[in-house]
């Protein structure tokens, strides 16, 4: 088993590998709470058709029904057009049942590929049960996670992914990435990169989740790992940065990267080292997140020769942008992610404790926050996005994380932010779903296997009352604010089933588990209320 204590002692003393990755794991227990056995879904069916819905698939096509889709096991096997909007459907068009074929009618409904978180950690800190993240992701259409860094022990992260894939628990697919060094003291050597990475590769590893590391050690991983065919993800740290960047990174091997840590490091043009305050100390989070606040503006301008240089660079290598725009979004309206209509009925107490200002809770940096910093921030966006939406036009690869758990951001509610903040970069309705569904399946190499709703492929879907087009807010748990022409404000929208594996899933149902477990946690533990109250006046 994983020994915490000794990684943070040992392993950040020979080297920073990152302090992110010290503050998340040192919060977790590895005694953890295995995920109870699978008591939600009916199915899979040895036939199930889907009747009479719109399908808005993950290739960029338009939408397009009524559509019949006839799912064998957990495979899709016939996908057929019945008819025309508005006109009634003739029998004889539609695929015909057996005498066990299950039947949804999902006439008027939006049918969807499932969805693919490619940054979802299996919660944050040691309260935080696996039950409950796993229903939140499935609750909002989410079949399948990358999850970067296991940093619940990667034997125990493993263990859920082989549960999860023969469907013995509730949960989306998993693709388990570990964190680069877990269950060593430290590696300090190429050599000793290496031998790790085929260690991890033999363990039953998807991946490795990144940090950073000295340039020899990460070369060596990073060639290692993409000979043996593995995946990999990395958030470029600060404390490595100056002297690894996603230049270097993306050229060794390395496959995606998170956030935005190395990009714009990539393109300065006046300084090797972002321009810190005097008194920056990496371990304050408030200064660590306030200075990058600033980091984009210190970058070449849109449109300038270093600005091309690099995205042409990582465009040629194929590379994978998981941007994570959720995550940091307090960051430019801290009161909007504190409010945010989920918390009072989603949101655990001990998930709501640790988001709150705190000295050394990973994210709870809001020790002074307020108007400059907001506004630094959305200057920071705006380049942000814009450079993420100029690499999506001109052909690259952007997919769709969330990294919930951290900064006011809940699991399967965060994911649905991520989707609206990728519109507003602009990217349009069906680009958002295409990043969502294709984007995600072809960065983790399953693109064979889901991302669309094709003959042949996996029956993973997600079937919605409401057009996500129209309006991404319908996807969330607590759906969208509508008034009805009798003047009754009502909440319209919620994902309706989620099929993983051609099991179907209420996602309703998951939902009311969800408060459920909320409310359990509240009789013990109180309500939440807003920092600083009630003893303020």
């Amino acid at each position: 088993m994983f020994d915490v204590q000794n990684y943070r002692t040992t392993f950040t003393m020979r080297y920073p590998l990152a302090i992110i990755f010290v503050l998340c794991i040192a919060t977790l227990a590895y005694s953890q709470e295995p995920a109870p056995d699978r008591q939600e879904g009916e199915g899979p069916f040895s036939e199930l058709i889907i009747r009479g819905a719109t399908l808005i698939n993950g290739n960029g096509a338009p939408p397009i029904g009524p559509v019949d889709i006839v799912i064998k096991n957990n495979t899709i096997h016939q996908v057929k057009v019945v008819g025309h909007p508005g006109v009634a459907i003739l029998a004889e068009k539609r695929p015909k049942t057996g005498p066990n074929t299950r039947e949804i009618d999902a006439s008027g409904m939006y049918v969807l590929p499932g969805f693919v978180d490619m940054h979802g950690h299996i919660g944050s800190i040691k309260e935080i049960p696996a039950e409950y993240v796993f229903k939140l992701w499935m609750a909002h259409g989410i079949t399948t996670v990358r999850e970067p860094g296991s940093f619940r022990g990667r034997d125990w992260t493993l263990a859920h992914k082989r549960r999860s894939a023969k469907n013995e628990i509730t949960a989306p697919r998993i693709v388990a990435y570990t964190g680069f060094g877990m269950g060593t003291d430290g590696i300090d050597t190429p050599q000793e990169a290496i031998e790790w990475v085929q260690a991890n590769a033999k363990a039953g590893a998807d991946g490795i989740k990144f940090f950073g590391a000295r340039p020899e050690i990460m070369k060596a991983a990073l060639e290692e790992n993409k000979r043996l065919g593995l995946g990999s993800a990395c958030h470029h740290a600060q404390t490595n940065v100056a002297w690894l960047n996603v230049l270097n990174s993306s050229e060794w091997g390395l496959t995606t990267m998170e956030h935005w840590y190395g990009l714009p490091e990539a393109m300065f043009h006046d300084r090797i080292v972002q321009h810190y305050p005097v008194h920056y100390n990496y371990q304050n989070e408030q200064h660590r997140f306030e200075e990058a606040g600033k980091l984009w503006e210190q970058a070449a301008e849109p449109g300038s020769d270093k600005w091309n240089e690099v995205m042409n660079t990582l465009l040629k290598r194929d590379f994978t942008l998981d941007p994570t725009f959720n995550i940091y979004e307090a960051n430019r309206d801290l009161m909007r992610a504190r409010t945010a209509d989920w918390h009072q009925d989603y949101t655990l107490p001990a998930q709501w404790d640790f988001y709150a200002p705190s000295k050394i809770s990973h994210g709870s940096y809001w020790h002074s926050w307020g108007t400059e910093q907001e506004v630094t921030w959305k200057r920071n966006y705006q380049l942000w996005m814009a450079f993420v939406n100029e690499y999506k036009n001109r052909g690259g690869r952007v997919t769709t994380g969330s990294d919930s758990g951290y900064i006011y951001q809940l699991y399967g509610f965060a994911y649905i932010r991520e989707l609206e903040l990728l519109r507003e970069a602009g990217f349009h309705p069906l680009e958002v779903v295409r990043s969502a569904t294709l984007m995600g399946a072809e960065a983790l190499g399953l693109d064979d296997k889901i991302g669309t709703i094709e003959v042949g492929k996996l029956a993973d879907l997600v079937l919605v009352k409401e057009n996500p087009l129209s309006d991404l807010k319908t996807l969330y748990g607590t759906g969208a604010i509508r008034l009805t022409e009798n003047n009754e404000v009502i909440r319209a929208g919620g994902v309706q089933y989620t099929i993983k594996d051609g099991i179907v899933y209420d996602a309703k149902a998951l939902l009311r588990d969800v408060r459920n477990m909320v409310k359990e946690a509240k009789e013990t533990a109180g309500e939440i209320s807003q920092p600083g109250y009630p003893n303020w006046d």
